[in-house]
């Protein structure tokens, strides 16, 4: 699969969690939390040495090989973290800066230096070193209703391949069945990015004064997430949501209806039945909680780690922001 979390040579993957095993059952799960630098060696992300080199290309003239230079493009590469060798990441331009994974969780300890209680959470490596995440847990915590709690986390992201900035998003994560949620509000801001051209260290005073932004983004989902929870839904309204996350044409096989039956036999069974909606039983919120646990849980996959790449690199983010969309009053 493409896009997997990071196994090396020796048969490690790059990924820690603090405390509580992943939906993978993947890398390092440590009895306590960690501190910027204990994570980042438990996910194997430490000392990399990410840096820009020299590209060129090779032309065969008369049977001769001649490197031709780019000299408007860099290539990153890094140190494994096993073999010690030197391991291609990508072509980026020549204003590239490069930010080493240390400097990814660094920027969020000191985004929350004055917030006690927050630690590192999840760490780790996807596309073979391309891009990396590093999460952390804020002691503070949402209670939709009083009744469904959902603890808020930072989450940094960044890629050595020019492929995106660094970035660091604000998200509420629900313990029971730990499942990432975004949602989309217009004029509400849940990011802040840095560039990549520029000093990120600099941007910190700026990055927390967008926190403060991510705050309000937090305060209009957990709104939202309470009037969901305050509305009743019928199984008749919940059915005409999953057609519209998962519409089937008219022309559809047999094979894709046959798996849309599948798909909505088990959500009925998850807003119905299962113990994580009996809290929240009956409503809107509860339609949104059934179809986020059947992405992150439920839905068909060769095996847990496909399952689980899927819900971090594929469109589930997409899915879930659909039916928050569909469901929010």
């Amino acid at each position: 699969m493409p896009h997997e979390l990071e196994t090396f040579s020796d048969g490690t993957t790059a990924f820690a969690s603090a405390r509580l095993s992943a939906w993978h059952q993947l890398g390092t799960v440590t009895q306590d939390t960690m501190r910027a630098e204990e994570i980042m060696a438990a996910a194997r992300l430490g000392d990399w040495g990410v840096r820009t080199i020299r590209t060129v290309g090779i032309d065969l003239v008369d049977g001769v090989e001649v490197q031709i230079p780019a000299d408007d493009k860099r290539m990153t590469v890094r140190r494994n973290p096993v073999t010690g060798a030197t391991e291609y990441l990508g072509i980026v331009g020549t204003d590239y800066t490069v930010v080493q994974n240390e400097q990814c969780a660094d920027m969020l300890d000191r985004l929350v230096d004055q917030v006690g209680g927050a630690h590192f959470e999840t760490a780790g490596s996807l596309r073979r070193g391309k891009s990396v995440f590093v999460t952390m847990k804020l002691p503070q915590a949402m209670q939709i209703g009083g009744v469904d709690r959902l603890d808020l986390y930072l989450i940094g992201t960044t890629s050595h391949d020019g492929s995106a900035a660094l970035r660091v998003d604000a998200s509420p994560i629900r313990v029971v069945c730990a499942n990432t949620q975004r949602a989309a509000f217009a004029n509400s801001v849940g990011h802040y990015t840095f560039r990549h051209t520029s000093n990120v260290n600099s941007q910190i005073s700026q990055a927390r004064e967008a926190l403060g932004l991510m705050w309000q983004y937090m305060e209009t989902f957990e709104k939202a997430a309470e009037r969901m929870l305050q509305t009743e839904m019928t199984m008749r309204e919940f059915e005409s949501v999953v057609a519209q996350v998962w519409p089937v044409k008219d022309n559809a096989s047999d094979q894709t209806r046959n798996n849309a039956r599948q798909r909505l036999g088990t959500l009925k069974y998850l807003i119905r039945e299962a113990d994580t909606q009996k809290a929240i039983a009956g409503s809107r919120w509860a339609g949104f909680q059934a179809i986020a646990e059947y992405l992150d849980h439920y839905q068909p996959a060769k095996n847990a780690t496909v399952r689980a790449n899927r819900v971090i690199t594929g469109n589930v983010g997409e899915l879930k922001v659909a039916a928050f969309d569909l469901l929010k009053i």
